[in-house]
């Protein structure tokens, strides 16, 4: 009897505790979306420009402000090459990060704290192996790269550059390496959630990378950016950038890869595109469908 009680009460104090630390995260959250509140100037302006987060509902937009403005609280984000920050700047760079986590959460972003940002593509120097197995030194022109557990690096001119309808987008690109790499390493296979299928998963992607290599190894007009075709980890970070800045496209092409993005994003751009030139009855229909689906 004695056993049955002291084990009653270690759990009530091990519950205890943590519903004390849940309210206590909760409670720091309210402080710093208070005390580092983004100007509403400013936040209108940068969503304005971005033609893929229109269509998006008012709890949407309200819950990327809110992630935007944590990451631009937990992230440093420093300017390089004397390239120099303003608001604008960090807000138009956050909220692109933020958006694949919308419907993942904040912690997805966590192990990493810095954002350097150039004021154009920049160059770097690597050690490369060629096919004989012989190693030399490399140069490459980026516009942005993600290190394992270490900074996101993107280069502003290809930020500021607008992406509608072209699917290409540095910030969500590098972000995507970084989910990528929850599992350990970036290969194309990010943690998948409870009820999502492994086996469709590695089916769809797996499919649709190999024809995509196909037709780039032919010399053939491939559907989406060729440097999907680089690897695995190269065609999650492409393809999510098709999903969140041109859906119709990658939908069009790949319409398996599109459903198992929507799963593992929690989110459906081509809807939200669907509404923004939708009818009042319209828009009702699609947000119905979108709670059907969700």
């Amino acid at each position: 009897m004695r056993h049955t009680e002291t084990v009653a009460s270690i759990k009530h104090w091990f519950f205890a505790q943590i519903g004390f630390m849940n309210i206590f995260k909760r409670a720091r959250v309210r402080y710093i979306l208070h005390r580092y509140a983004i100007s509403h100037a400013v936040w209108l302006a940068v969503i304005g420009k971005l033609s893929f987060l229109q269509g998006m509902s008012a709890v949407e937009k309200a819950r990327l402000r809110e992630l935007t403005t944590l990451f631009l609280y937990e992230k440093h984000v420093v300017g390089t090459q004397g390239f120099e920050l303003d608001e604008t700047v960090c807000v138009t760079i956050a909220v692109q990060a933020c958006l694949p986590v919308l419907g993942l959460g904040f912690n997805c972003l966590a192990g990493w704290r810095d954002v350097i940002v150039y004021p154009a593509a920049f160059r770097v120097h690597r050690d490369a192996v060629d096919e004989a197995g012989v190693v030399h030194p490399e140069e490459q022109v980026l516009a942005g790269e993600a290190w394992s557990r270490g900074p996101v690096v993107v280069s502003w001119a290809d930020v500021a550059r607008d992406p509608s309808g072209s699917g290409s987008n540095v910030v969500i690109h590098e972000i995507a390496h970084k989910l990528d790499g929850l599992n350990g390493r970036t290969n194309g296979f990010p943690p998948l959630h409870v009820g999502m299928s492994v086996p469709q998963w590695t089916a769809a992607l797996g499919e649709a990378y190999q024809q995509l290599v196909n037709r780039v190894g032919h010399h053939h007009q491939p559907c989406i950016n060729a440097y999907a075709a680089t690897s695995p980890a190269e065609f999650f970070a492409v393809i999510s950038e098709y999903f969140f800045c041109a859906p119709e496209l990658l939908h069009q092409h790949f319409a398996e890869v599109y459903r198992q993005l929507r799963l593992y994003y929690r989110q459906d751009p081509l809807l939200r595109l669907h509404q923004i030139h939708a009818t009042p009855v319209e828009t009702l229909h699609c947000n119905v469908l979108a709670k059907t689906i969700r």
